[in-house]
């Protein structure tokens, strides 16, 4: 099954809790937390994660682009991350943080940015219980989806299979109605979705309709996922 985790990011901040409430037919709600050193641009942090963790049923799914992430990753889990992503870029010592984001309840996860290829933490995949391959630059919302990305998605699935691990595979970055499928048919099985969900009429309406077209260009590729 496809999971589509609408982004905050494109949601309004001053109406966060509603904005959970419109989507609570998500599988999760992606969280940007941003630091404006990591990437240029600052937006929330532990104490609004904590009181939007108490608003919505929907477990959090946070994306840390911030520096030091090995010091600060613990304490969105305290604030009630159920899945908390690092960068590698970014990371100390990886494979120590994701054991104690796992140690302290969560589901680990490591994201690569563009240019970051993924053969060089292909021996870390175990240790992971998802990776995030950006598809635009992170930082920002509402960019346009990176189509060379696609390699690198098929290349991530195929060393997922090859070492028979049961990990996610999530992007973020452009996902729409229109690149949806060909992330799908690449690989992945987790959507973040900003400003295709946020932006549309009805959000709810559009998470089905996203996890509709993800599933079916799923079975079309035959690579199959399960969660």
């Amino acid at each position: 099954m496809a999971l589509i985790n609408p982004s905050i990011l494109s949601a309004d901040f001053a109406r966060l809790a509603e904005e959970a409430k419109a989507v609570e037919g998500a599988d999760w709600l992606h969280v940007d937390v941003m630091d404006n050193h990591f990437v240029p641009n600052l937006t929330l942090g532990a104490p609004v994660v904590e009181a939007l963790s108490k608003a919505t049923d929907t477990p959090l799914d946070l994306h840390l682009m911030i520096e030091d992430p090995d010091r600060w990753a613990p304490q969105y889990i305290e604030a009630g991350a159920g899945s908390v992503t690092f960068h590698a870029e970014a990371a100390a010592a990886p494979v120590r943080l994701a054991r104690e984001i796992r140690a302290k309840g969560a589901r680990a996860s490591m994201a690569l940015k563009p240019a970051t290829p993924i053969e060089p933490y292909e021996d870390l995949l175990p240790e992971l219980d998802m990776l995030l391959i950006m598809t635009v630059e992170p930082g920002f919302g509402g960019q346009a989806f990176l189509d060379i990305m696609l390699p690198k998605i098929r290349r991530t699935r195929e060393l997922i299979s090859k070492h028979g691990l049961e990990m996610w595979l999530q992007v973020d970055g452009g996902v729409s109605a229109a690149t949806i499928e060909r992330c799908a048919e690449a690989g992945a099985d987790v959507f973040v979705a900003g400003s295709a969900v946020y932006g549309a009429d009805d959000p709810a309406k559009a998470v089905r309709e996203l996890r509709a077209q993800a599933e079916s260009a799923t079975a079309a590729a035959g690579w199959g996922c399960a969660h």
